[in-house]
């Protein structure tokens, strides 16, 4: 790629918006709005449905219909149980960490706003008397400065509010992307790139294009399951993080060799139709895109899958953006990487003929 940056000014600022905004499993509506509101200039039309799934639409009256899809949704905890001296036990909201639990500042979203707490910890001179205790889902706690239940429900804290950290963006080192949630706000934030790219480049496609921003895929790829119901798409091209397994205590013989700033992560599994994989190899070949290559076992594990097996069967592909420290507040991403990435996906697109079948049969 040339060092001629696809990124402006307005998509920078976008990004930052986005990935700072809290967008906990069935919560995402106020970061769909955010997106939609940058993504208007570039579609004819949007869908959105019943969970909060956005669908920017460009030649909506089209046939054949292409999907490309992030989802919106990062993990988060819920308030599970609040003892009588006013401390907040939590479950999971999707796959979050208890590791990196301890110490934490915490959101709680509550109808009168954000209430402020930290996952409490005992001090380090009070447990080298005996076992090391770890970090486990039942032994993390919430403070919230109160000290009875009653204080605590009077903040309007109660069991079942969601609760998210507050960590921002940052950028390290000039061209390393920092922040909670990169998985995967920044599958919608490169979609949205690739719509806007069409458009400043005057491109017409000679099918209906689908930029898809689902919900709840953090808890089983649920919102993937629905909305391709609604639009019952032939091609899903769909792109998430995957493992920089290059970081301490990666085994590669178990999760792959793939690392940020080295490209796109092409992906081989059981969902990923080879023939449409292969477009996707060739265009990156043709358009001397980096890329890496991944295998996985049974299921990627991504909403590919839930396109895939969708409809009697969707052609699906899987574009991977590879990220450090999944499920952490420091999530890290290479900015050439994400280049990249909506630079394969764009140019992929135009290398769609309309009425592709992609079949095996021909």
């Amino acid at each position: 790629m040339s060092s001629k940056t696809i990124l402006n000014d307005a998509s920078l600022t976008f990004l930052e918006n986005y990935l700072n905004n809290a967008s906990p499993t069935g919560y995402e509506s106020a970061g769909q709005k955010l997106w939609m509101e940058y993504l208007t200039p570039y579609v004819d039309t949007f869908i959105t449905d019943t969970y909060g799934t956005a669908v920017g639409i460009i030649n909506p009256d089209a046939p054949y219909k292409v999907v490309i899809e992030g989802h919106s949704d990062e993990i988060s905890w819920y308030v599970n149980y609040i003892t009588d001296n006013g401390l907040v036990y939590v479950i999971r909201n999707g796959g979050s960490d208890h590791m990196i639990a301890p110490s934490k500042r915490v959101n709680i979203h509550t109808k009168n706003g954000i209430v402020k707490g930290v996952f409490g910890w005992p001090a380090i001179h009070t447990r080298n008397r005996g076992k090391e205790e770890p970090a486990k889902i039942e032994t993390i706690f919430i403070d919230l400065g109160c000290n009875t239940k009653e204080e605590v429900e009077k903040l309007g804290v109660h069991v079942g509010c969601v609760i998210t950290y507050p960590d921002e963006f940052m950028v390290l080192n000039e061209n390393k992307f920092v922040c909670r949630a990169i998985d995967n706000r920044i599958g919608g934030f490169m979609i949205a790139e690739v719509a806007r790219l069409l458009k400043e480049n005057g491109k017409k496609l000679p099918f209906g294009l689908y930029i898809t921003n689902s919900v709840q895929e953090e808890v089983g790829l649920r919102g993937a399951e629905m909305i391709t119901q609604t639009i019952k798409p032939n091609v899903a091209i769909v792109t998430d993080v995957c493992h920089d397994s290059t970081t301490p205590m990666i085994e590669k013989r178990i999760e792959g060799d793939t690392q940020i700033g080295k490209g796109p992560v092409i992906t081989y599994a059981p969902a990923v139709q080879n023939n449409l994989r292969e477009l996707i190899l060739d265009t990156a070949h043709k358009n001397e895109i980096p890329f890496q290559r991944l295998a996985s076992s049974r299921v990627t594990g991504t909403d590919t899958d839930a396109f895939a097996y969708s409809n009697g069967g969707v052609a699906s592909a899987l574009i991977s953006l590879p990220l450090r420290y999944m499920h952490t507040t420091v999530e890290m991403v290479h900015r050439e990487d994400v280049e990249n990435v909506i630079k394969l996906i764009y140019e992929t697109l135009l290398n769609i003929q309309t009425e592709e079948t992609f079949s095996y049969f021909k």
